[in-house]
């Protein structure tokens, strides 16, 4: 039986300190400003923060995200990892566990788009706020939103193909991920969208857990039925792994592959020449942002009803000038397993 597990992050090598994240443009209720968060918080709050899991490494980036923030503003944090997204019910208890742990708030990195409604609603009624984080939940409990726009993050992954293949026709690839997971929900949508009108033909290779196992056995079950392919547009997990497998060392080629979004992996992919490009959300930032919006919904102060990073295409060209702290945690930080105390 799984456990409830939390992952914090612990410092393994010195670390240089960082200049502050703030301020920074970030598009507030619809209009791009700089960011400004609270300079700490006025008592230390407890808060929890549920993620899908711990496995793909852009969920690294965001837990050490949410701890930084948190350390910086003074409030307890415990961050649970469900294991994957075929753990719904582990999500689900471990914000029972939270409830039970009288937190003053959730922020949510949803496994669902709605399957923990229910149960905000009752946090909600219980004076607790609950803050969506990246992968979109719009239960009615939600007090604010740190997420990017996937829809639009698709979108501008599928123009980058469209570009690079001169706009002739072609046949493209799709692995989104986890099934009714809120942000492949609107990736679907923002790629349907996107296809209106173009000639591209496009290749379904189904849905699956955002883990490598199982989106390995799903590249390589479309590559098996679309060997033809021009382009493999996919999750972070696949994306990698269809690049490890085409292009690495004995190789025989293959699409060129093109990731929905990024983590550390895809950029290290990127500088090598095995995925073309990734946009990216820039995760850590959508974390620390979240933080932010708990202690303001706490406290109430001035509170945004959504706070999104401008998403920013990333490629061999591009990738030089990029902040990676935005993506991922510095080197010599790794995780232990921690629970929030009683």
């Amino acid at each position: 039986m799984r456990t409830l597990c939390t992952l914090l992050w612990l410092m393994l090598a010195p670390v240089a300190v960082a200049a502050p994240w703030y301020p920074v443009p970030l598009e507030v209720d619809g209009q791009l400003r700089p960011y400004q968060p609270l300079a700490n918080a006025s008592q230390p709050w407890r808060v929890c923060a549920l993620l899908p899991q711990g496995k793909d490494r852009y969920w690294w980036g965001v837990a050490w995200g949410l701890a930084e923030e948190a350390k910086r503003q003074g409030v307890q944090l415990g961050i649970y990892e469900a294991g994957g997204y075929q753990y719904a019910n582990m999500q689900q208890a471990q914000l029972a566990r939270c409830r039970q742990l009288g937190v003053d708030a959730v922020l949510v990195g949803a496994i669902s788009a709605d399957g923990l409604c229910a149960d905000i609603d009752q946090l909600r009624r219980r004076g607790v706020a609950v803050i969506d984080l990246i992968n979109r939940t719009d239960c009615a409990g939600v007090r604010a939103h740190s997420r990017g726009d996937f829809a639009q993050m698709v979108k501008a992954a599928f123009a980058y193909i469209r570009e690079d293949s001169g706009e002739r026709p072609i046949r493209v690839g799709w692995l989104p991920g986890p099934e009714d997971a809120g942000w492949v929900l609107d990736g679907e949508r923002g790629l349907a969208e996107a296809l209106v009108g173009s000639q591209v033909t496009l290749v379904a290779g189904g849905h699956g857990a955002a883990d490598r196992a199982t989106q390995a056995r799903l590249v390589r079950e479309l590559l098996a039925q679309a060997p033809d392919l021009d382009y493999l547009l996919a999750n972070a997990e696949a994306a990698d792994f269809a690049a490890q497998l085409l292009h690495g060392d004995g190789g025989k080629g293959g699409p060129q592959v093109v990731a929905v979004y990024a983590n550390d992996r895809v950029l290290e992919s990127i500088i090598a020449g095995r995925i073309l490009a990734a946009p990216t959300d820039s995760p850590v930032l959508q974390a620390r942002v979240a933080i932010d919006l708990a202690v303001r919904a706490l406290e109430r102060r001035d509170l945004p009803r959504l706070v999104s990073p401008p998403i920013q295409m990333l490629d061999r060209h591009s990738v030089a000038g990029f902040d990676r702290t935005r993506l991922i945690q510095p080197d010599g930080q790794w995780m232990v397993r921690q629970e929030l105390p009683e």
